[in-house]
């Protein structure tokens, strides 16, 4: 324990709390067992380090990584027995997927610790409450997904702007578009973050950002799929190739008997292959209902999860039309729920929806519908129901 203490005593050290993502003021740090779950490099772990840094001169704490040599021969729960008996208060437990048993011994903790609070990390596509122990009713969830705009112009560029409400974007926008164009040149600003920006990582990587972009998606399906899923090496190899047909033709209407031939597999693996990528968000999937997504029901319509994905997976310059919807959905869905309409792009919560194309989109899809707006790139202000594209990126 005293090795795995001066670990997490240094990282503290290091941990910068400059900027902090939006989810660390909405999490409550008061309850006994707190998930963070997202995608590999959304910064889970620096939420974690600058929680603990904020905390560690008043209570006793201790920050592991589940993927440490120390866990391969020593059960969690006594490492939490021990730590508990030595005055410890608060656990920080990154990567808990990488940990074999880690539904069961988390439950443990739970029910036999008491006095000791838990914060935990895990990937975006582990199934919580579907583990061998049920969480549900113990563990408080929060999902983090990879920087808004409104957040990469504050962690890149040090300009500061609020957070608005879907309601502020649609019905008092003047007043906000006129504040940040003064502050700002919003549509250069978003080319930039739309290709290099949504994961806190590409500070740290420059000019290798997209190279690191696509080992982080190699982990992502080589490391924490088959941890959590049990696929083999085999299942994987296919997944990665669906992932490639998938990412050069997206936005993509799937016609699943097609590409499971393509890949050589079945209709239903098939679709629970894209349910894991779906998962670990590197695909989006949008359906015509609101009741989320199931392996058992193939998508209406698939994207990459995020706009700079497009780039490191795409030989090419992605399209255009693909990024600006891309952008769209994957800020939307953070908050809202988001599904494909009989007329349009998306429909959002069920009563608004949005045409989304160019600056000289016209109204033509639109025309005569109660609530419904255009969604232009290349446009600074917003007039009557033609909206900036860049806006949508203040949602968190």
């Amino acid at each position: 324990m005293e090795r795995l203490q001066k670990i997490s005593n240094n990282l503290i050290l290091q941990v910068s709390e400059n900027f902090k993502r939006f989810l660390f003021s909405e999490i409550d740090w008061n309850s006994r067992l707190i998930g963070i779950s997202g995608a590999r490099g959304s910064g889970k772990t620096v939420i974690l380090l600058q929680y603990l840094k904020q905390i560690h001169k008043e209570v006793k704490t201790l920050y592991v990584s589940l993927d440490d040599i120390y866990f391969s021969e020593h059960k969690l729960i006594y490492f939490a027995e021990d730590f508990s008996k030595q005055g410890g208060q608060i656990l920080l437990l990154d990567e808990v997927h990488r940990y074999k048993n880690w539904s069961q011994e988390l439950k443990n903790i739970y029910d036999s610790l008491p006095e000791l609070k838990v914060v935990f990390t895990s990937s975006s596509a582990l199934e919580i409450y579907k583990g061998s122990h049920d969480l549900s009713r113990r563990a408080i969830m929060h999902y983090l997904p990879g920087l808004s705009f409104r957040e990469y112009l504050q962690f890149e560029h040090k300009i500061k702007l609020p957070v608005l409400s879907l309601d502020d974007i649609l019905n008092k926008n003047t007043e906000f578009c006129l504040q940040a164009n003064k502050q700002m040149k919003p549509i250069n600003l978003f080319e930039m973050y739309i290709k290099n920006g949504y994961y806190p990582f590409f500070k740290e990587t420059g000019a290798n950002y997209l190279k690191q972009l696509i080992n982080t998606v190699n982990l992502a399906l080589e490391v924490d799929l088959p941890a959590i899923h049990n696929i083999d090496f085999n299942s994987v190899l296919k997944i990665k190739k669906m992932l490639s047909i998938i990412s050069r033709i997206v936005p993509y209407k799937p016609n699943i008997e097609k590409l499971a031939m393509q890949i050589g597999t079945t209709r239903d693996t098939l679709l629970k292959y894209m349910y894991y990528l779906e998962k670990a968000q590197i695909i989006k999937w949008l359906g015509k209902d609101s009741f989320g997504i199931n392996y058992l029901n193939k998508p209406d319509k698939l994207y990459l999860n995020n706009t700079n994905l497009a780039f490191a997976l795409s030989n090419l310059n992605p399209d255009t039309g693909n990024l600006r919807e891309t952008f769209f959905l994957n800020q939307l869905s953070v908050k809202h729920t988001v599904t494909y309409p009989k007329t349009g792009d998306f429909m959002v919560n069920d009563t608004y929806l949005f045409e989304v194309g160019g600056k000289n989109k016209t109204q033509k899809q639109i025309a005569g519908i109660k609530n419904a707006f255009i969604v232009s790139d290349n446009i600074e202000y917003a007039y009557k129901n033609k909206l900036p594209l860049w806006l949508f990126g203040f949602l968190y």
